[in-house]
């Protein structure tokens, strides 16, 4: 049966661990060619596991130089740029906005929203050489609705949803879709214990004001970016769909 990816490039960052590593996968079992892209060192694991469909790429998504070697790995391996899914992010310390230590903004600003800027601004280009593309960023259900005690995390995740919709327009007539993921509280990579087990332990306690009580997957994150990316979401682009059980809604 033919995978709903089949002949398609992606290039995935913050693919060593949680929502990035279950795009990879996922992506890879529909029959994509996977980019997987860290800073880790984890993304060699996840390559290694997908097999000969798969490369790792050790990539800091704050630095140019390390992006367009990214985007230039898939073009030179596999010989396009068909998807890009710039998950990689970081979570902040919950902390009132005056307390925000100054460096410490900047870095979630360069990782959170710059390293989607830079994915796009480069990932675009090559996708404007074949003919168009697909992208799926990861925003949060924190740039939809205010977290208390997150204002520079839900700030960056805010201007990703703004990166998506303006690029959107700007590249619609250019067959290059974007589209942004909003996940809300989700067992992964910020929740101590979810880098053993994909799937809380039923002692775990429920995460606040999810409408549907209980923790989002990154396997369900990675079938939302799925559809986006594929063929099935064609008439798509410029949405920021929440996948957080209710969340932004309630």
């Amino acid at each position: 049966m033919a995978g709903r990816l089949d002949g398609k490039v992606a290039v995935i960052t913050g693919a060593g661990s949680g929502m990035g590593r279950a795009m990879a996968s996922l992506f890879a079992e529909e029959g994509a060619k996977v980019v997987c892209a860290d800073i880790s060192g984890s993304q060699e694991d996840v390559a290694a596991a997908i097999g000969t469909a798969a490369v790792a790429v050790r990539t800091d998504v704050s630095s140019s130089a390390d992006i367009r070697a990214m985007i230039a790995t898939a073009e030179a391996r596999f010989g396009k740029l068909d998807i890009l899914c710039n998950n990689a992010g970081i979570s902040t310390p919950e902390k009132q906005l005056h307390e925000y230590d100054e460096d410490l903004f900047d870095t979630v600003v360069a990782v959170n929203l710059k390293g989607v800027f830079l994915g796009m601004k480069y990932g675009i280009a090559a996708m404007l050489k074949t003919g168009g593309g697909a992208i799926v960023n990861t925003a949060s259900a924190a740039g939809l609705a205010a977290w208390k005690l997150n204002s520079a995390y839900g700030a960056t995740k805010a201007g990703v949803v703004q990166l998506t919709k303006c690029a959107a327009l700007d590249y619609a007539r250019q067959n290059i879709r974007v589209n942004a993921v909003c996940p809300g509280i989700t067992w992964t990579g910020m929740v101590t214990g979810s880098a053993e087990l994909t799937v809380p332990p039923a002692d775990a306690p429920l995460p606040p004001g999810t409408p549907m009580e209980r923790w989002g997957l990154a396997s369900e994150i990675a079938a939302a970016a799925l559809f986006l990316a594929s063929d099935e979401a064609s008439f798509v682009t410029g949405t920021a769909v929440p996948v957080d059980g209710g969340y932004v809604a309630g």
